[in-house]
C-alpha cells in the first residue's frame, strides 16, 4: 500500500504535465494564427491603399 500511493501521485503529475503541454501547444497555435491573420489584413489594407493612390493620383505629380 505504501508503494501504491507514490506511484498514483506520479501518474497524476505526469498526466497533468501532458494536459499543460497540450494546452500550451493549443495556445501557441491560436496565437500564431491570430498573428498571421493580422499580417494578412495589414497587407490587404496596404495593397488596397496603394491601389487607391494609383487610381486617384497625388497632388505632387500635378505640381511638377
Amino acid at each position: 500500500m505504501r508503494l501504491l500511493f507514490p506511484c498514483l501521485m506520479l501518474c497524476l503529475l505526469c498526466s497533468g504535465c501532458a494536459v499543460v503541454a497540450v494546452a500550451d501547444a493549443a495556445v501557441s497555435v491560436v496565437a500564431t494564427t491570430v498573428k498571421v491573420g493580422a499580417t494578412v489584413v495589414g497587407t490587404t489594407v496596404d495593397v488596397g491603399a496603394a491601389g487607391v493612390r494609383a487610381v486617384v493620383g497625388s497632388d505632387e505629380e500635378k505640381k511638377n
